[in-house]
């Protein structure tokens, strides 16, 4: 209660008198590139591969970036001493140049250089740093080039300023003073520093994504107390086992089961779906969803890091620092591209000294400086990282979660897609499905004596019948005198009537019609609880675990996308082909265990066929690390998650669909911006060594190349940002 009160152990308050508490574990962070996956660091500093700044792996929804608001600062200060310079060194080229009279030549590049030294080593030192370090360790990176760009341009005009008489008299004026290059290193920095706020920016537009899952956390819950009283705590106050309000309109603060009351549930920002979810007695609820109407109890079973949502941005936010296969291209183009391009800029030097017009140093220089400038390879580093950072963020938006960027490019080489049954093309929990009654029974009353016998059973097909009864509003009587029959079933009285539910060995006087009725049913097959009250059958209801409403739709949308769709199921044959046919798959394996799914996934890649695993369970574990992609369900086990390379978090089947076509879309992506990279460099690097000038007569202006390379690291940003609104 008095914030800066401290002690080294516990004690009470000296101001207030209350307890003192421990304070809050922070967790532990981590350090690493955006551009380079794999350079990680105890602590903030600069990359020791591409030079860029490193980011802290804690994500804070209302932290502002200390790099931007750095990178800002010192381009306003550029700006401001920047534009005086470009003034003079342009103005005189304007006709009627006020200034042309009040100023000499000598004292307009005194003037420059006044100003163009403090933008050069005070306000561009971190970027000349970075240069420095990267010839140090032989790193060589954008910074590299920027560092040789604006020091050849400052340190000539500093010599052409100082001492003139050391250049040929071909290059000297009039007044005896040679041209110099103040303006260009001066607007070189200010443009690199704009490139740079311009990219800090959009990157910090990519972590929206996971900056709005953790907005989804409140930061405190209601807890019920021992004695009934309800008290607002902090959220990192509650434990597992603790009973939570949740009140109409309110977050629920963290993963649990509900106890007493209903309501429906917004998880949207979870799933994707739009539609509010039911949720009764014994569901569980996830923190962070919104309840949308009704008020409710709950019991929390995960709290801190191990809730759903705090999974979710940890494995987004590890997917987003990966390295896709696809980097390896660039990585090793980029490891000969600085290189080559100071070579280049060297060779251009060259020919414009040995063959080019006078003044020849001047032209030399200006190539020089053009072509390490406009070859600044920052947009090719961005190229995969930025399209893997928006990707991941724009599937955890849906519902999907990538393990990281390998999974994104192996994906979209699937071409069969091989899917368990139980729980993952249904819904993986029996649900009365039939009820077939003899001639004047009434389905209500047979099933509200159902569910009175089987309200006192664990059985799964127990709770089926329970909850159908809570389902249809049937009113449920009190069963006593309960009893059970292994192997046939159970018994009970219910009012003046003894009922019993079991196989068809459990009847006493069986019907034929009934008896026809249920091996009918499973056939199809369905799991059979047949019904008799004082002696007489009156009726059999068929259990089933039912197929979830969008799998037929999953399925179809696979297949028209070019994949093979087969399923593998531990069921019996009759229930999987009854599934089967229901969603429209063609190929079927019943009765697998797991080692058995493992063999047919293996063969299938033996033949050549880059396979997709969908499941579950912790027998879907082994298939789903041997297949190329795993995809697991996530109402499924943990085991089956960290065995995937993707969870779909609600585990609805058009999740796949969608995670293939964001793959797809995102490898699409890369390869643009692989392109404009690739292209950019190629068609700037001779422009920038003079290559128009024999027919225009006109030299690439450092400053117009510094623009460029800016321009080229926005525009591939801007290309990895579509990513964020693509259909899906």
């Amino acid at each position: 209660m008095c914030p800066g009160v401290e002690n080294d152990g516990p004690g009470d308050c000296p101001h207030c008198g209350m307890a003192l508490e421990p304070p809050l574990r922070r967790a532990e962070v981590k350090w690493f590139c955006p551009m380079c996956p794999g350079v990680t660091a105890e602590g903030p500093g600069i990359c020791p591969q591409c030079g860029m700044a490193l980011e802290g792996s804690a994500l804070d929804p209302q932290a502002e970036d200390p790099e931007l608001r750095d990178m800002q600062r010192r381009f306003w200060r550029a700006l401001v001493l920047t534009l005086p310079i470009a003034v003079l060194a342009m103005g005189p080229m304007i006709p009627g140049w006020p200034l042309r009279d009040a100023l000499s030549a000598s004292t307009s590049r005194w003037v420059e250089a006044l100003l163009a030294t403090p933008v050069v080593f005070w306000i561009g030192l971190p970027l000349l740093g970075r240069g420095v370090r990267s010839l140090k360790t032989w790193n060589l990176n954008m910074f590299t080039l920027i560092f040789l760009g604006v020091g050849c341009a400052y340190l000539f005009s500093l010599c052409a300023l100082l001492a003139p008489g050391w250049f040929p008299t071909a290059m000297r004026t009039k007044e005896g003073g040679v041209g110099v290059y103040f303006e260009a290193s001066a607007v070189i920095i200010t443009l690199i520093l704009l490139g740079q706020v311009l990219e800090l920016r959009a990157r910090a537009r990519t972590g929206s994504a996971l900056r709005a899952l953790l907005e989804l956390a409140p930061l405190s819950a209601l807890r019920l107390e021992d004695d009934g009283a309800e008290r607002e705590v902090a959220l990192d106050q509650v434990q597992p086992g603790d009973r939570l309000r949740v009140r109409p309109g309110g977050k629920v603060p963290l993963d649990g089961v509900l106890l007493d009351g209903s309501s429906h549930i917004d998880e949207s920002m979870l799933t994707g779906e739009a539609a509010p979810v039911p949720k009764a007695c014994g569901d569980r609820v996830i923190g962070g969803t919104v309840n949308a109407h009704g008020s409710f109890v709950m019991r929390v079973e995960q709290v801190g890091a191990n809730t759903l949502l705090a999974r979710i941005v940890q494995l987004v936010a590890d997917a987003q620092r990966s390295r896709a296969p696809v980097q390896q291209l660039a990585d090793r183009v980029a490891g000969v591209f600085v290189p080559a391009v100071v070579i280049c800029a060297l060779l251009a030097a060259a020919l414009w000294l040995g063959f080019g017009p006078e003044p020849r140093l001047a032209f030399a220089l200006v190539s020089a400086v053009s072509v390490l400038i406009i070859a600044c390879p920052c947009a090719l580093g961005l190229a995969t990282p930025m399209s893997i950072t928006v990707a991941t963020g724009r599937a955890a938006g849906v519902g999907v979660l990538f393990r990281n960027a390998e999974t994104f490019e192996r994906l979209r080489e699937v071409d069969t897609l091989v899917i368990d049954k139980t729980g993952t093309l249904t819904t993986g929990r029996p649900t009365l499905q039939h009820i077939e009654t003899v001639a004047g029974a009434d389905d209500s009353e047979l099933l509200a004596l159902a569910a009175a016998v089987e309200s006192n059973s664990e059985h799964p097909l127990a709770r089926a019948v329970a909850a159908a009864a809570s389902e249809r509003a049937v009113t449920v009587p009190k069963a006593l005198d309960f009893s059970a029959q292994p192997g046939r079933g159970v018994s009970a009285r219910v009012g003046s009537q003894r009922v019993a539910l079991g196989n068809a060995r459990m009847l006493t006087h069986p019907d034929p019609a009934v008896l026809a009725c249920g091996e009918r049913l499973a056939q199809q097959g369905h799991s059979l609880i047949y019904v008799e009250v004082d002696g007489e059958t009156r009726g059999v209801l068929a259990i089933a675990d039912a197929v979830k409403p969008d799998a037929a739709r999953a399925v179809a949308a696979l297949e028209d996308s070019g994949l093979d769709v087969i399923m593998l199921s531990g069921d019996q044959h009759v229930a999987a082909q009854q599934v089967a046919e229901q969603v429209g798959i063609a190929k079927v394996h019943a009765g697998m265990l797991p080692d058995e799914k493992l063999a047919v996934i293996s063969e299938l890649q033996r033949a050549g066929r880059v396979v997709a695993m969908a499941g579950d369970g912790i027998n879907d574990a082994p298939a789903l690390a041997q297949a190329d992609v795993g995809i697991a369900m996530g109402n499924g086990t943990d085991i089956a998650m960290e065995s995937a390379g993707v969870t779909l978090v609600k585990g609805d089947l058009m999740g796949i669909v969608r995670a293939r076509r964001l793959s797809m879309a995102t490898m699409r992506n890369i390869r643009q911006n692989l392109f404009f990279a690739f292209v950019y460099n190629v068609a700037g690097v001779p422009i920038a060594a003079g290559a128009l000038y024999p027919w225009f007569g006109a030299m690439l202006s450092p400053m117009f190349a510094a623009a460029a390379m800016s321009l080229s690291s926005v525009s591939v940003i801007g290309n990895a940002l579509r990513l964020a609104r693509a259909r899906v």
